[in-house]
């Protein structure tokens, strides 16, 4: 083991002995290198005024060397703010501005202590991040029987964790704080559980209320109670997109400091929530009352993100930064959630009229992208490709009843033809079978 990645597991077993043992092999043995290219050319890059041979860019006249016919696209930016590396971390100015925008959204974060966050490529990156660093073979991840298909290639394909599923909704439709629990509970040989939290959910557009969230906290920290170790990972991926009374913050800071063998890890980014898909730009944030165990953390990060993707793109970072600092931001975010708001609106407003109830029910939604039809009467895979090759209307199939519905990307307008056409879908199929 290199000396590095003793001296971190060192600072985390002192810290937090419970941190340690949630680690994977890979995690225990993972470090950011503090010599070689990446060290020398910082050093060079704060003291070799006269020539700088160390980094591998191209100068040209002071600044990074640059094809015209791509800097006439982004005349609005200086050569340095895109065509170097960005820091493994990320920008400094993206991660600070990240983190107030976290505490201006989030009250209860001010009186925690927390990692700065991490710049990674996206939500899907962090959270193979998280899976590098905490899940072994045979590890339980534990996520809701309604999630994200990804969950299973981070976790389970890619690091040959088990997955553990129980139902996420009870029989009031709400939240199934006590089938989380008892999935918690069955860790209890193992002594170690992996909780994916993904609130709004993917796919119902789901997001739990007030006392269901106090209830999820509480089913985690009688795991921990338990002597399970819990790593909990908060994707919030739609953070920001709540429609109605619901939780309007992350589970992250519920979850901090609430037992010495919960570690929260939140990850979240501009991806979703500032409508910027392409650019690729997520972040990992740490919460533990140790700052000496959050720098250890930090420096394991990184040393996960410089051996996979050395670091993030740089003129995303750039354009999320200045988005974000933009006097505009704000306004111009709250005009496009009230879009959002309106089409979700639309969407309950036309299931609750009764017209479509012979076809199908649908599951509580309240925010995020998505809802899910509950089918009665024909398959979902059958209904998807009917809608497919007679109606040119795209959807998602999940299981045998359920029909995932993206209404973020449907306008306002088109909401009724689009539910008015699966209806007809369904009415094809039964006459099909009819016959």
């Amino acid at each position: 083991m290199h000396s590095l990645a003793s001296q971190l597991n060192e600072t985390i077993q002192r810290e937090n002995p419970h941190v340690f043992e949630m680690m994977s092999n890979i995690g225990k043995l993972i470090y950011f290198p503090k010599e070689g290219i990446l060290s020398q050319s910082a050093e060079a890059k704060a003291k070799a005024k006269k020539y700088n041979a160390t980094i591998g860019i191209a100068l040209e006249n002071g600044q990074p060397m640059h094809l015209k016919v791509i800097q006439d696209n982004l005349s609005a930016y200086a050569p340095k703010d895109l065509y170097e590396y960005a820091p493994p971390a990320g920008k400094p100015e993206l991660r600070a501005a990240w983190r107030q925008k976290m505490m201006e959204e989030q009250p209860s974060l001010a009186n925690l202590t927390f990692s700065n966050p991490i710049v990674t490529n996206a939500l899907t990156h962090g959270l193979s991040v998280v899976a590098d660093l905490f899940a072994d073979n045979g590890d339980s991840v534990i996520i809701p029987d309604k999630n994200w298909e990804n969950y299973e290639l981070t976790f389970s394909i890619r690091r040959g964790a088990e997955m553990v599923y129980y139902p996420l909704y009870n029989d009031e439709m709400k939240f199934n704080a006590s089938g989380l629990r008892e999935a918690i509970l069955a860790q209890k040989d193992k002594g170690k559980a992996i909780v994916v939290l993904n609130f709004p959910n993917n796919p119902t557009g789901y997001t739990p209320g007030a006392e269901e969230g106090r209830q999820i906290v509480a089913a985690l920290k009688e795991g921990a109670e338990a002597g399970i170790n819990i790593v909990a990972v908060t994707d919030d991926a739609y953070f920001g997109l709540f429609f109605e009374d619901s939780m309007h913050e992350s589970l992250f800071p519920s979850l901090a400091n609430v037992h010495p063998r919960i570690l929260p890890i939140k990850v979240d980014g501009a991806t979703k929530e500032e409508y910027v898909w392409g650019f690729r730009v997520g972040f990992i944030t740490y919460a533990a009352p140790s700052s000496d165990l959050l720098a250890a953390l930090e420096q394991k990060t990184l040393g996960i993100i410089r051996a996979t993707i050395s670091s993030g793109s740089h003129p995303s970072q750039t354009f999320v930064l200045q988005a974000l600092t933009s006097p505009e931001f704000k306004a111009q975010k709250q005009e496009k959630l009230e879009i959002m708001r309106g089409r979700a609106n639309r969407v309950k407003q036309l299931l609750d009229s009764g017209k479509f109830d012979d076809a199908w029910g649908y599951y509580p939604f309240n925010s995020g992208y998505f809802m899910c039809l509950k089918l009665k009467t024909v398959e979902a895979e059958a209904l998807r490709q009917h809608l497919l090759e007679q109606y040119g209307v795209g959807t998602i199939a999940l299981g045998q009843t359920d029909l995932r519905i993206a209404f973020s990307c449907i306008e306002e307008d088109n909401i009724d033809d689009l539910f008015q056409l699966i209806y007809s879908g369904v009415k094809d199929l039964e006459k099909a079978v009819a016959k």
